[in-house]
C-alpha cells in the first residue's frame, strides 16, 4: 500500500511512524508513506499557501493553487483508490472503515490547517471525507496519523500474529474481553481459571461471553447495531 499525506507541516505526522509497529511495517515494505508539502508548489516568493476568507471571518484557508498543482502531479504518476480529506464534517471513522481501506492499494490523505482547505479542492479532487470524532483539531495531521495506524495494522503481515487484529474491539461490533498476563495472582486478584485450563473451546466461549457483557455494560448501542 502507498499512502501520500498532503500536509504543510510534515514534521507533525512523521514522528508517529518512526517507532514500533508503524516503523516495522514501513521497513518490511508493507506500506510506503510519502509526505507531500503544498508549499513546494507555491509560486510566489514567500511560498504562501494560505489566505483570508472571502466574505470575512476569522481564520485562514489553504489556497487552491498549490494543492491543485500537488494533486495533479501525484495523479499523473499513480491511480488512487481515494483522495481523502480529514475534516470534522466527514463520515465518522470506525473499524469497518479501517477494514475497508486496509484492502486498498493507493491513497492520498489531505490534512487541512487553519480553517481548512478551499471548497473548490473538495469539489474537484476529494472523493471521501472522514472525521475521527465530533471535535476540532488544530490541523488534520493527528487525524491522518490515527487513520493510518488503524488501517496499516490490518494489512496482512504487519502484526506478528495476524489473528490479533481480528479480536480487537469493534470487530464484529463487540468490545474486546478482559486480557491477563503473568503473574497468575496480583494483589489478591486471580486470573480466571478458564484461561489456565488449556481447553481452547472453553476459553473462546469465555472470551465471547465476556466481550458481549463488556459491550452490554459500556456500549449497548453496538449490540443494537
Amino acid at each position: 500500500m502507498q499512502i501520500d499525506i498532503v500536509t504543510i507541516l510534515p514534521s507533525l505526522v512523521k514522528g508517529f511512524f518512526e517507532d514500533s509497529i508503524m516503523k516495522r511495517s514501513i521497513e518490511a515494505g508493507h506500506v510506503t508513506l510519502n509526505y507531500c508539502n503544498p508549499r513546494d508548489y507555491a509560486t510566489d516568493k514567500h511560498k504562501q499557501v494560505d489566505d483570508y476568507q472571502f466574505g470575512g471571518g476569522a481564520g485562514m484557508v489553504l489556497k487552491p493553487e498549490p494543492l491543485a498543482a500537488l494533486l495533479d502531479d501525484l495523479m499523473q504518476e499513480l491511480k488512487y483508490d481515494d483522495i481523502i480529506y480529514m475534516t470534522p464534517e466527514g463520515e465518522t471513522f470506525n473499524q469497518k472503515t479501517a477494514n475497508y481501506y486496509s484492502q486498498k492499494q493507493n491513497l492520498i490523505i489531505i490534512c487541512g490547517h487553519y480553517k481548512g482547505i478551499d471548497q473548490r479542492i473538495r469539489d474537484l479532487y476529494v472523493t471521501k471525507e472522514i472525521s475521527i470524532g465530533d471535535y476540532v483539531l488544530s490541523g488534520g495531521e493527528p487525524a491522518a496519523a490515527i487513520f493510518c495506524d488503524a488501517v496499516i495494522r490490518l494489512i496482512p503481515g504487519v502484526l506478528n500474529n495476524e489473528t490479533s487484529a481480528l479480536t480487537d474491539s469493534f470487530q464484529d461490533n463487540l468490545l474486546a474481553p478482559p486480557v491477563y498476563t503473568r503473574p497468575a495472582e496480583f494483589r489478591g486478584l486471580q486470573v480466571p481459571d478458564v484461561l489456565r485450563s488449556g481447553d481452547f473451546q472453553k476459553i473462546e466461549d469465555w472470551r465471547h461471553d465476556q466481550a458481549v457483557e463488556n459491550t452490554r455494560r459500556r456500549r449497548p448501542d453496538l449490540l443494537e447495531d
